[in-house]
């Protein structure tokens, strides 16, 4: 993937749960798409939307996001949408299945990672099979980040080239 496609890839997201990578170990994701009313997409578009604080339920055989908020659109009046109804999400039955089943085991759970647009211009949901970390585990997690950098740091310091042209330590 060239940098100028990845570039793209970044700008087309419109929310991203930040802390979902912190809280929870990621093992499986998947991309759905959402039913959204007219003026919610408007909203999308200008970036007007989180979610934070919204998760994913499995009820009757169909998966529904719950909880989050996407801003009213001031120039929808009274066709406007509720900020944070709950939306069904767009999955075939197999899909449904195999999260539904993993979601019921003890200690999963489905949450929502980001919302993006695609190469069409549709509204797109990434949505995640995720295990709850410990607070230990979180404090391992940043302490192997920190250790990474700080050995990245270290490498790219003592490796530097010379006046002379010749690599040399510092």
């Amino acid at each position: 993937m060239s940098s100028k496609s990845n570039e793209s890839a970044q700008a087309r997201v419109v929310a991203r749960n930040r802390s979902a990578r912190h809280e929870y170990e990621i093992l499986e994701e998947l991309e759905c798409g959402i039913v959204l009313h007219g003026s919610e997409v408007k909203s999308i578009r200008d970036h007007k939307m989180g979610i934070e604080e919204a998760h994913v339920r499995v009820k009757d055989g169909e998966v529904w996001l719950v909880n989050a908020d996407i801003a009213e659109y001031p120039q929808a009046t009274y066709l406007n949408h509720e900020r944070r109804r709950t939306r069904k999400l767009l999955l075939n039955k197999a899909q449904i299945r195999k999260f539904a089943s993993k979601g019921d085991d003890r200690g999963l759970t489905i949450i929502p990672l980001d919302v993006h647009f695609s190469e069409r211009g549709i509204v797109k949901l990434t949505i995640a099979l995720a295990r709850g970390r410990k607070a230990h585990d979180k404090r391992e997690k940043l302490k192997l980040q920190s250790d990474r950098r700080e050995m990245q740091l270290a490498k790219q310091k003592t490796i530097r080239p010379t006046q002379g042209g010749k690599r040399g330590v510092s």
